[in-house]
């Protein structure tokens, strides 16, 4: 069976069941993002200071590297966010990198957004999928 992460800000956590569902009907096993258990993870280590919080990020791009290298492809869900469209964070962007790097198939949810990014994530060569699911094809 293949292997999917998907990766995104935590604020779309909320719509990752329906698509995780979805993706295993059409054949995937599906990893989901690290915090996706406790999303306030991250405020959690702010709360424990400056030096606890960047240990522990630094330890999270460590295990998604990890996680990628395991993986056949990503879904990077870029939803709209606070105004901006098809949302691409920090931490996702360097996931989208990792796999990349990997040489592994990145799928896209929606157009890469404008902005300083455009270049890097287009040199990625991501499918856009327009939210059609079919179109995450699983080699099996």
């Amino acid at each position: 069976m293949n292997k999917i992460f998907i990766i995104c800000s935590k604020a779309f956590y909320k719509d990752i069941l329906p698509i995780k569902e979805k993706l295993e009907k059409n054949g995937w096993e599906v990893f989901l993002p690290h915090t996706y258990e406790n999303p306030n993870a991250e405020n959690e280590w702010y709360a424990k200071g400056k030096e606890e919080h960047a240990k522990m990020k630094g330890e999270m791009f460590k295990r998604s590297r990890d996680r990628i290298k395991s993986m056949d492809a990503v879904l990077t869900l870029n939803f709209d966010k606070n105004g901006k469209k098809n949302y691409i964070g920090g931490s996702t962007f360097l996931e989208l990198y990792e796999a990349f790097m990997e040489g592994k198939k990145i799928y896209l949810w929606n157009e890469i957004p404008e902005g300083i990014l455009f270049d890097e994530i287009s040199g990625f060569a991501p499918e856009i999928i327009n939210g059609n699911l079919d179109l995450v094809k699983s080699k099996n």
